[in-house]
């Protein structure tokens, strides 16, 4: 019983979702104190940043050099902008529906919301065109030290892309760096293991602020909104990523069950980066190749934000709707196209959605910027909800992809997640299964040929 508890008490997933709780609990009791809080959840997330680029970058390097073939390189890589591309399409879709349907912004007050929360004439520069310009021109840093230094995720994945190719060129005399690499990488997510038993103090603190800043009844009068986002997340994860799930093979519930605890830290801090390190070693130890999950996931960070997807979508069409602006078919299909590009790269960006937003906005031409200034209030809110979609979405891309490209280990997956779980629980799903009959006495039901007592008797063997 003793050990029971100790156990129980030692798991992460336990720990966050008390933590939670507790800053929850604090910022509704003393909000002045919980809001001084925010430094943990700051220094939680620093500590995670500090090792995210040098990770990223010995990840990248180590899984291309290993692959030792440029042809698989690029099979990955392009397996997983098309899979991008669709996914970011169906959210921003599925978003654009749901807005139309529920209608957040009709009959909106301004008048209730703050309007001096946000000086929305520091966005209104943020065009859309010089946004991808930035973008495009960024990719590529003005030298690596300075990558590594801003903690650029798509500048370093850049330069580590280009060194890994280089060291798959030059061969045999790449091997005693790549050993170096390996090492170095060891030696950061042993870092990072430490780093991360932290975890329920940054999601305690980053909690007591949000409740303590915003207050519970802060939220009510954006509430429809609010609301609408969540459950558009929470429909896209359930039904999009759960057929793709279900197309490869395996169970996305059981899959986000796998990477809970990834979950509830991204809930907690709002931030996908802080997970990075763990999702890396699990998606491995799940079979997915060292280069599948290097190239996949931190590239996903860039260019398959799904939860943000559905924000940028939404957001854009309740302001039309809150300021009385009726989008025709036409403008709502130019502002899709539009988000399509708008949106890539948003992980990159600092502000992240609400930065896009604005450019967005911007280049439209018939929606408001100042519109920002309606939804600043909740946009804390509304960031959990795409962060935890943004998570799911780039996991399951990399599981996705990895079995698209042939990196997947089928065998892996089954004992990463009978060690999860137990041996009763299996990674792949839909195999189809044969009844075997058992052997009965003369005067049983099933030697009198009663089908159904057959049926009873016999015991069920799995087959491919």
């Amino acid at each position: 019983m003793l050990h029971a508890i100790r156990r129980t008490s030692s798991n992460l997933t336990l720990q966050v979702v008390v933590a939670l709780c507790a800053g929850a609990a604090l910022g509704v009791l003393w909000p002045g104190f919980a809001v001084s809080l925010q430094a943990l959840s700051d220094t939680f997330i620093k500590l995670i940043k500090m090792v995210i680029p040098p990770i990223a970058f010995l990840t990248i390097v180590i899984g291309i050099a290993e692959v030792s073939d440029l042809k698989k390189v690029g099979r990955i890589g392009g397996s997983a902008l098309l899979y991008f591309e669709v996914a970011s399409t169906l959210a921003l879709i599925i978003g654009l529906i749901v807005v139309n349907l529920v209608r957040p912004g009709d009959g909106f007050d301004r008048s209730r919301v703050g309007a001096v929360a946000v000086d929305a004439t520091k966005y209104a520069s943020a065009s859309a065109d010089r946004y991808m310009l930035d973008l495009l021109s960024n990719i590529v840093p003005d030298n690596a030290v300075a990558a590594f230094a801003k903690g650029d995720l798509l500048q370093i994945v850049f330069f580590a892309i280009a060194f890994g190719c280089a060291a798959v060129l030059i061969g045999e005399r790449a091997k005693p760096f790549v050993v170096v690499a390996q090492a170095a990488n060891d030696i950061l997510f042993q870092l990072v293991a430490l780093i991360m038993r932290l975890a329920p103090l940054g999601a305690f603190g980053a909690m007591a602020f949000t409740v303590g800043r915003y207050g519970v009844g802060s939220i009510l009068v954006l509430g429809h909104m609010l609301l609408s986002v969540y459950l558009t997340c929470a429909l896209f994860v359930g039904v999009v990523l759960g057929a793709i799930a279900r197309a490869y093979g395996f169970s996305l519930f059981r899959f986000i069950r796998y990477i809970g605890a990834e979950v509830l830290v991204v809930l907690g801090t709002c931030s996908s980066e802080s997970v990075l390190p763990r999702l890396m070693t699990k998606l491995q130890r799940l079979g997915c190749s060292k280069s599948s999950v290097g190239l996949v996931l931190p590239v996903g960070y860039s260019f398959n934000a799904d939860g943000t997807a559905i924000y940028l979508s939404m957001a854009s069409l309740f302001i039309a709707q809150a300021y009385g602006i009726d989008m025709s078919f036409g403008q709502q299909l130019g502002l899709l196209l539009l988000l399509l590009v708008t949106s890539k790269g948003s992980g990159s960006v600092a502000g992240s959605g609400f930065v896009v937003l604005a450019a967005t906005l911007s280049a439209t031409h018939v929606l408001p910027v100042e519109g920002l200034l309606l939804i600043i209030g909740i946009d804390r809110f509304m960031s959990e909800a795409r962060s935890v979609t943004n998570i799911i979405g780039n996991s399951l891309a990399t599981v996705v992809v990895a079995k698209m490209s042939g990196e997947f280990d089928p065998e892996a997956a089954e004992a990463a997640y009978a060690e999860a779980f137990g041996p009763d629980v299996p990674f792949q799903q839909g195999r189809s299964r044969r009844p075997v009959a058992v052997s009965a006495p003369v005067d049983s039901p099933a030697a009198r040929g009663d089908r159904k007592a057959v049926l009873t008797a016999s015991t069920w063997e799995q087959r491919p």
